[in-house]
């Protein structure tokens, strides 16, 4: 496998943030996560729950909601506007004011013609959804406290809104109530307590299911706006509820961290009379569940524990597989990190802020010949604040380390680094407004050149030299046209090491290859079924080496424009289960000039080196190999090599570079720490203390 030098570093703070609303959107499978810092995400559920796009939050921007209308998204929140979100060119498209205060629900009807928001001064708003803009259409019935949730039945004619104490039921036609269901505070409850209706659900035989404060999920009649059923779920609240598309599922979540499932089902074998009956109990969080999705065959959940769950309903899966198992998703998928790597050097992308750090040096070997002394520690250079309300999108530092550049999704800003033994200083170079804004950053090897992966499906350019820097041309594909709809999103740009090739992919799975000397239009990568998740240019070859979502992976050779016959091969026999069986994409694609034969990847449980000389393995072969070889004498392990070898020292890895010293620089965030600095969950009795 080879040895290398590795750093290890766990001082990147970062804090990912809680998951606040959900919305599926069942004709794309795609499943839109709203987090609170304001950022939302949008999740492929059919490409193993990648992460294809990443619209970052702002400052003070709090969402409460998000509701799809037809392939559009749409989010509201505490400032009181409504957004509707490019999701192209992941950026906001623009905001409306409903001037009725802090919004705290919203909810789309089926025919896809409005959308309802929930007021605090007490209003339902209606908002007509046109081709271009939403527009305000009426307000309902004003009532006398804030609307806290709400459900439109799918003819589209009655809306269901939770507040306190009670439910309100309205005649869209008329805008007037036509029921009140009065929500019961629970026995031994405090009078002055009130009940909140924290999530409902109308469906289209005319029963509401509601959650709420005192832990119970009550079925009401809306016809006679009588008390069905109710069940005491929890002790706590009931902070969301989501339907399955028959009707004949309910999923609850509940501020202990559990979600509970409801079925529609027959008590009697044989009869057609049916009920709703509580049949299953998931645990998968730590504390507050804020948001439930019951999407085709599993529940996904999120909450203050910040990860997203995915638990397949093994009764909706036809074929168990990787794809059908558990699925904890707790980072994004992007490079947060960027290393220097001449000059040791990484740059941590926050939010707010980019932290400017050198690495540790080290001298001799300790006691067990493994780890070494640390001669001199990790040295924090540099904070940087973003300037402007709007969060980080990507980052980038120089591998010379004297340049570092972020992008916001209003303007691009690059700066010089003048370092002078512990004197460290910057210089702004360069503000660029919207046109440049990149969602994603690279520099040549030589640091020669900036790549900015702009929102218009373009690459620009950007030399750099001692007198500062100049726009030089944006590269384009030979179609020169810009694919429109809900899958054109961000790049993943690497440049090969000798300066002459740029590859560029999308969210439409499409891979350019750009000539750098003519600034043209080499060619298109055959386009895969699977969303690209990382890629890198051989330094030697020039080959492009492409990971995708669903664990293959493809070589391509650029100046033959054709596959090569080692990624033939993989085709053609396949991958070992073990590898296709991983649930978390890979992050980077590297290679080392000493072994050209080797290919380093990594996701977030796993560092992989694959030797493409050695045989690959089949599902007989005892992929994780690595102790049985180090038993057998060197003669015969050769014999019994494959080219696969996985180390999983590292945990909870963020990012892994190779440096040009030959040292590894793997950073992770392990989950223990990131669960330390979470609030306290509630508390719970347990059996015995």
């Amino acid at each position: 496998m080879g040895e290398f030098k590795v750093h290890r570093v766990r001082f990147f703070d970062y804090m990912p943030s809680g998951i606040r609303a959900l919305a599926f959107n069942r004709d794309i499978e795609r499943i839109a996560v709203a987090r609170m810092d304001g950022s939302v995400e949008v999740f492929h559920c059919s490409d193993r729950f990648f992460q294809e796009k990443i619209i970052p939050g702002r400052e003070q921007c709090g969402i409460e909601g998000l509701s799809w209308v037809g392939e559009r998204l749409f989010s509201a929140g505490l400032n009181g506007g409504i957004t509707e979100y490019d999701l192209t060119n992941q950026k906001v498209k623009y905001t409306v004011d409903a001037y009725g205060g802090p919004i705290w629900t919203i909810a789309g009807n089926q025919q896809g013609t409005h959308l309802a928001v929930g007021c605090e001064d007490g209003t339902v708003k209606l908002f007509e959804v046109n081709e271009d803009k939403i527009q305000f259409e009426r307000n309902l019935d004003r009532q006398k406290s804030r609307i806290i949730s709400l459900s439109w039945h799918p003819s589209g004619s009655k809306i269901a809104a939770g507040m306190m104490d009670m439910i309100q039921i309205f005649n869209v036609e008329t805008g007037h109530s036509v029921h009140r269901l009065l929500a019961d505070r629970g026995v031994g409850t405090s009078r002055s307590k009130e009940c909140v209706v924290w999530s409902v659900v109308y469906l289209s035989d005319g029963t509401i299911i509601s959650g709420d404060s005192v832990g119970m999920v009550k079925l009401w009649d809306d016809q006679t706006g009588t008390l069905i059923k109710s069940h005491n779920v929890t002790k706590c609240d009931v902070l969301a509820l989501s339907v399955s598309q028959n009707e004949d599922s309910l999923v609850a979540g509940t501020s202990e961290g559990t979600v509970v499932q409801f079925q529609f089902i027959s008590m009697v074998l044989g009869k057609d009379d049916k009920e709703w009956v509580r049949t299953r109990t998931f645990k998968n969080h730590t504390h507050d569940i804020r948001a439930v999705a019951e999407i085709t065959t599993a529940v996904v959940s999120g909450g203050m524990d910040a990860q997203l769950v995915v638990r397949p309903l093994l009764d909706k899966v036809e074929v168990r597989s990787a794809a059908s198992a558990l699925r904890k998703i707790h980072f994004p998928h992007r490079r947060l990190v960027s290393c220097a790597r001449k000059s040791g050097l990484m740059l941590f992308q926050y939010p707010g802020h980019l932290e400017l750090w050198r690495l540790g040096e080290s001298e001799g070997k300790g006691e067990d010949d493994i780890h070494l002394f640390v001669k001199r520690n990790p040295e924090k250079l540099l904070h940087l604040k973003v300037k402007g309300e709007d969060h980080i999108r990507c980052s980038a530092v120089s591998p010379c380390g004297e340049w570092i550049v972020y992008s916001t999704a209003s303007s691009l800003r690059l700066y010089r680094l003048h370092c002078d033994n512990n004197n460290v200083s910057i210089t702004k170079v360069l503000q660029i407004s919207t046109e440049l804004s990149a969602n994603q950053l690279c520099f040549s090897s030589d640091s020669s050149h900036l790549f900015s992966a702009s929102t218009q499906s373009s690459v620009h350019l950007v030399s750099l030299s001692q007198s500062g820097c100049k726009f030089v041309g944006t590269l384009k594909p030979k179609s020169g046209e810009r694919t429109i709809g809900i899958r054109e999103s961000s790049k993943i740009i690497p440049a090969s090491e000798d300066g002459k090739w740029l590859a560029s992919a999308n969210s439409d799975h499409e891979v350019h290859i750009y000539n750098l000397q003519t600034r043209k239009a080499h060619c298109t990568v055959p386009v895969y079924s699977s969303a690209v998740t990382a890629m890198g240019i051989h330094p030697t070859t020039n080959c492009l080496f492409m990971m995708y979502a669903d664990q293959q992976m493809c070589e391509y050779s650029i100046e033959q424009k054709q596959y090569t016959d080692w990624s033939r091969m993989v085709q053609r026999k396949g991958l070992h289960r073990f590898w296709m069986e991983r649930d978390t994409p890979c992050l980077n694609v590297m290679f080392n000039p000493q072994h050209p034969s080797h290919v380093i990847l990594h996701d977030t449980y796993m560092l992989c080196i694959i030797d493409q000389s050695l045989p690959l393995p089949d599902d007989k072969t005892q992929f994780y190999n690595q102790l049985t070889l180090k038993s057998l004498p060197e003669e015969q392990r050769k014999s019994h090599s494959h080219a696969f070898k996985v180390c999983k020292t590292f945990k909870d890895i963020l990012c892994v570079e190779l440096m040009s010293d030959q040292s590894l620089v793997v950073v992770e965030r392990p989950l223990e720490d990131v669960a330390s600095q979470l609030p306290a969950p509630i508390k719970q009795k347990k059996f015995a203390t």
